[in-house]
């Protein structure tokens, strides 16, 4: 497979866990505690969901053997 697809799904992916992140942080600032930890918890998942792709993508690039 091309490097393209997983590249910019990683990188999206890693940039709105980036996002709710700094959400997690502001909504923190501002009072709204009972959204923190679901919004942290996503955030997180963003995270782990583009090392994944990072991974899919190294196994897709080693040789297939039959």
């Amino acid at each position: 497979m091309k490097k393209a697809p997983f590249v910019a799904m990683s990188a999206v992916t890693a940039l709105l866990g980036t996002a709710l992140g700094a959400l997690a942080l502001q909504l923190r600032a501002n009072g709204y505690e009972q959204y923190v930890e679901s919004v942290a918890t996503f955030s997180v998942l963003m995270y782990v969901t583009a090392a994944l792709v990072v991974v899919t993508w190294v196994r897709d690039g080693r040789p297939h053997s039959n």
